[in-house]
C-alpha cells in the first residue's frame, strides 16, 4: 500500500509539471509548505523572495501554494496573469487579526496622528490599500529605517514582529495588537526544555516569537536568512524556531546538518494547518481546471499596489 502511495505521489507530480508546460504556469511555494509541493515548485522561499518571483514571470498563470494573502499579493503584481491557490480556504491567523474595515475605522478615529502605516505582508488586500508601504519579516527593519521622520508609525498587524523592530531600530512605532497562532505557541519553557536535550545546538527563531522567545535565541530572522545563519553555523545541530515545514527546505539547501523543530507546549514541533490545507491533490486540480482563481476589483488591486512597489524598490 505504502509503495502505491509513493507511485500514484511521484505520477502525480509528473502530471503536474506537465500541466505547467501546458498552461504556461510558474509555481510558487512558501517555505510552510509540505515536502511534496516544495519539491514540485519553481521557486521555494520566503514573502520576500516569492514578491521578487511573482513580480518577475513572464509565465500566463501562477500557481501560487502558500496562503490566501499571499495569492492575493501574486495578482496585485500580475493584473493580467490568472493567479490559482489549490485550496481558497487556506488563510491566514495574522491576516485575520487586521480586518481593513477595523484599520479604516481606527485610522479615521486616529486621524491627528498622522500615521504612516507599515503594513507585514501577512495581511489582506484590504489592508496594503490602506498602507503607505509593505515589509516583510526579511525587510522590516530597512524598511522602518527608511520611514518619514515626520511620521508617527503604525506597524500593522504582528506586534511581534513590530516589537522586534523596534529593538532593532530604536524607532517609536505603534503596535496593532496582532499575532500568528502557531509562533505565539513556542514558549520559553519549550525552548528551554528542548535546548537542554541539545546544549550545543544554537536556536535560530523567527521574529514573529514573542519576546521570551526572541531573547533565548541565538538568531532571530525572516526563513530566508535562516537559510544563511544554518549554512554558514559550525554547528552540527541547530534547534530552528518557526513553522515545522521550514526544515524540509533546510535539509535540502543545507545537508549534512541535524535540525531540530522547536517544539510547543502541545506537540513536538509546530505546524500551521492553513499552510497544509494545500496538497500535491488540490495543486493538480487547480492546474487542471485553473481554479480556484484570486480576482480583485481593480481599484482595489491598484491601490494596494502602491506599497508593495514601494516595498520592492526599497528592498532592491
Amino acid at each position: 500500500m505504502v509503495s502505491l502511495a509513493v507511485n500514484f505521489g511521484l505520477d502525480l507530480a509528473e502530471e503536474i509539471k506537465a500541466l505547467k508546460r501546458e498552461r504556461n504556469a510558474v509555481i510558487l511555494a512558501h517555505n510552510y509548505q509540505v515536502p511534496e509541493l516544495q519539491d514540485i515548485a519553481d521557486y521555494v522561499g520566503d514573502s520576500l523572495g516569492l514578491s521578487f518571483q511573482a513580480a518577475k514571470t513572464d509565465a500566463e498563470v501562477i500557481l501560487f501554494c502558500g496562503v490566501h494573502f499571499m495569492a492575493e499579493t501574486a495578482k496585485i503584481l500580475n493584473p493580467t496573469k490568472k493567479v490559482i491557490l489549490p485550496d481558497l480556504d487556506a488563510g491566514c491567523s495574522l491576516s485575520e487579526s487586521c480586518p481593513p474595515e477595523k484599520l479604516e475605522a481606527f485610522l479615521q478615529q486616529h486621524a491627528g496622528k498622522n500615521y504612516y502605516v507599515i503594513a507585514y505582508i501577512n495581511c489582506s488586500a484590504g489592508v496594503k490599500a490602506l498602507s503607505d508601504v509593505i515589509c516583510t519579516s526579511g525587510n522590516a527593519e530597512k524598511i522602518v529605517r527608511a520611514a518619514p521622520a515626520d511620521r508617527n508609525i503604525l506597524f500593522v498587524p504582528d506586534q511581534n514582529l513590530g516589537a522586534w523592530v523596534i529593538e532593532r531600530t530604536g524607532r517609536k512605532m505603534d503596535l496593532w495588537q496582532g499575532n500568528c497562532y502557531v509562533h505565539i505557541e513556542f514558549t520559553a519553557r519549550s525552548i528551554r526544555a528542548i535546548h537542554a536535550q541539545h546544549p550545543r545546538a544554537p536556536v535560530v527563531a523567527h521574529p514573529e516569537c514573542s519576546y521570551a522567545v526572541r531573547l533565548l535565541a541565538d538568531e532571530v530572522c525572516s526563513t530566508e536568512k535562516m537559510i544563511t545563519y544554518c549554512r554558514e553555523s559550525p554547528a552540527k545541530e541547530i534547534i530552528v524556531v518557526t513553522e515545522a515545514g521550514m526544515l524540509h527546505r533546510l535539509k535540502k539547501d543545507v545537508p549534512g546538518k541535524l535540525f531540530i523543530p522547536g517544539p510547543t507546549e502541545r506537540c513536538a514541533c509546530a505546524e500551521c494547518r492553513f499552510m497544509k490545507m494545500n496538497t500535491l491533490e488540490k495543486a493538480h486540480a487547480a492546474l487542471l481546471n485553473l481554479q480556484p482563481e484570486i480576482i480583485l476589483p481593480e481599484p482595489l488591486r491598484q491601490r494596494a499596489e502602491a506599497p508593495i512597489l514601494r516595498m520592492l524598490e526599497l528592498s532592491r
